[in-house]
Formats: C-alpha cells, sequence, structure tokens
C-alpha cells in the first residue's frame, strides 16, 4: 500500500502533532485548516486507522497515531536537516527568522546584532519580540528565544551563548532614605524587589576570597521583567540584583558590594522542540554567540 501514499501528507501530521490543534499547524506552516484536516483524514483512510481524538480545542493522539509520529518524526527530521543542509551551502538564507528576548537584553545587545547580521543576509526577514518568559514556541511561531540567568525547566532544548556579572544595585534616592548598606547580610533588612522569574529569587550567595554569605531576602515587591525592574529601583521602590552590563553606564543606579560577587548567569539560546534546528536558527545563533563574545571582552 505504501506506493500509494501521498508523503506530503507526513509532514502536515508531524506539524498537527507538535502544534496541538489544526488551526496552529495551519498557521505554522502557512497554510489553510481545511488543507491539514484534508490531508489528515486521507492519511487516516489509507491507514485505515485514526490518528487523532479530536475535540472542539485541540486534537490528541491515538495509540495508532502516536505510534506513526514515533517512526515518522525523526526520519523527517534527517531528511529536513540533511535538505536544509544542502540548501544553506547553495543558497541565501531566507524566509523569516523570529526571535524573542528580553527587552533590555534586546535593545542593548540582541537588536545591534540583529542589525549587523541582516547586513549579510539582506534576504532574510527576522522579527523580534520582546518578553522574559519562555512562550509556547511552537503555537506563537518563534524560531529562537534568548533568556538570561537560569533555565527554570530543565527540559528546554538549550545552548549556553555566555555569561554576564551581576550586582546588587541601588537608587542614590533609596540609599539616602534607608540608609547604605555595609555587608551582604543586611540587605535582609531591606526593601528587596523580587524578579519573579528567577528559581530561587529570594536567596542569594555573595563571595569574596574565602569568604562566602547567603542572604535570605525579603520580598517587597514582586516583577516579572527587567524593565520594570529597573524602573523600580530608579524610583526608590527598594534593592535587588541588576547584570553589570545593564546597570554599570546608568548614572541613576549605584552598585552595592563592589568587593563581593554573585554567581554569574548565563546567557542561552533555546530552541523549540524536536531534533531539527533550520540553517537560518544555526547561523544566528553562532553569529551572535561569537558577537556576545567581542561585546563581553570589550566591557571586562
Amino acid at each position: 500500500m505504501s506506493h500509494a501514499l501521498d508523503l506530503n501528507t507526513l509532514p502536515l501530521f508531524i506539524a498537527t502533532v507538535e502544534a496541538g490543534s489544526f488551526t496552529a499547524a495551519a498557521e505554522k506552516l502557512g497554510c489553510t485548516k481545511t488543507k491539514i484536516s484534508l490531508n489528515i483524514k486521507a492519511l487516516e483512510a489509507h491507514l485505515g486507522s485514526a490518528l487523532f481524538n479530536r475535540t472542539t480545542r485541540q486534537v490528541t493522539l491515538t495509540e495508532a497515531g502516536q505510534q506513526l509520529y514515533l517512526a515518522c518524526q525523526p526520519l523527517l527530521t534527517k531528511l529536513d536537516e540533511t535538505l536544509s543542509e544542502a540548501s544553506t551551502s547553495a543558497q541565501a538564507l531566507s524566509g523569516t527568522l523570529r526571535i524573542t528576548a528580553p527587552v533590555d537584553h534586546m535593545a542593548l545587545m540582541l537588536a545591534p546584532a540583529v542589525a549587523a547580521f541582516s547586513k549579510v543576509h539582506p534576504t532574510l526577514t527576522i522579527e523580534l519580540r520582546g518578553g522574559d518568559k519562555v512562550s509556547d514556541m511552537v503555537r506563537d511561531g518563534i524560531d529562537l528565544a534568548i533568556r538570561m540567568g537560569w533555565l527554570k525547566d530543565s527540559s528546554l532544548r538549550a545552548q549556553k551563548l555566555g555569561e554576564f556579572e551581576q550586582r546588587v544595585m541601588a537608587s542614590a534616592g533609596y540609599l539616602q532614605e534607608m540608609g547604605r548598606p555595609q555587608q551582604p547580610a543586611e540587605l535582609k533588612h531591606h526593601r528587596w524587589i523580587e524578579f519573579s522569574p528567577l528559581p530561587s529569587a529570594l536567596t542569594w550567595t555573595f563571595t569574596r576570597a574565602d569568604e562566602q554569605v547567603q542572604v535570605q531576602m525579603q520580598s517587597h515587591v514582586r516583577v516579572d521583567n527587567t524593565s520594570a525592574m529597573r524602573s523600580l529601583i530608579k524610583s526608590n521602590a527598594g534593592l535587588s540584583v541588576i547584570a553589570t552590563h545593564f546597570g554599570e553606564n546608568d548614572p541613576e543606579l549605584v552598585p552595592l558590594f563592589t568587593d563581593w560577587q554573585l554567581p554569574r548567569g548565563g546567557i542561552y539560546a533555546v530552541f523549540p522542540p524536536g531534533a531539527f534546528i533550520p540553517a537560518k536558527v544555526r547561523t544566528f545563533v553562532e553569529f551572535y554567540r561569537t558577537w556576545l563574545t567581542e561585546k563581553m571582552s570589550a566591557r571586562a
């Protein structure tokens, strides 16, 4: 029966599984929901088995669908990767590359890198979306997420691109009102602004030579993005930790405990689920890794 099977139905089947619905798969592939539905029905008719349990909002795999997905997905992924490698060497990058990153990092680091990268690859359209949280990348059509600090979800497919130093920072107005802490342990008596995306946002370890001090902060305000964090600090709401390359040149921020070190944070490239990474994503990640290394070295 295999000679009568339209192999073009298989990528549509894989996309539907990974997107979770016909509508999301259609948006991801740039086609109509009707096309997805008709092709899945044709595939099911050919196999003589239902592949999905359908509801009004989503589709889930049947046992037969699960078996087909596990068998076909690695094969199609390898085929796509091979074809992508071949096409990369033969032609320029094209299509759209959608990248999400925290707003501050995007403005300071990512946007200048994208400007340089787009000059090298003028046929590639690049779309930037600001945000501190890793969203549903398949649902939102995101090709690459740049994330800072520590990744909460260990199941995420990620590559570490670099590291950055961190520092406790305050405003001059806050220090005038509340006094300047002289030792890290004093921070537990100060108003602390909690950055909620961090896995341990209220516990910080300070190191100096052979000394190590762990401090448990008391959350005064909780925030989920770095731009708001900076604004709160400047508005005398409290103290918090900021990456040094975001705060060191800001005249409104005062670094504290400059002779102590906090754990270094990571800069990560996070990919959507699946083994295959498109050539446009791989090429940009390598470019950005080099870009970050040069910029961080220049700041050191």
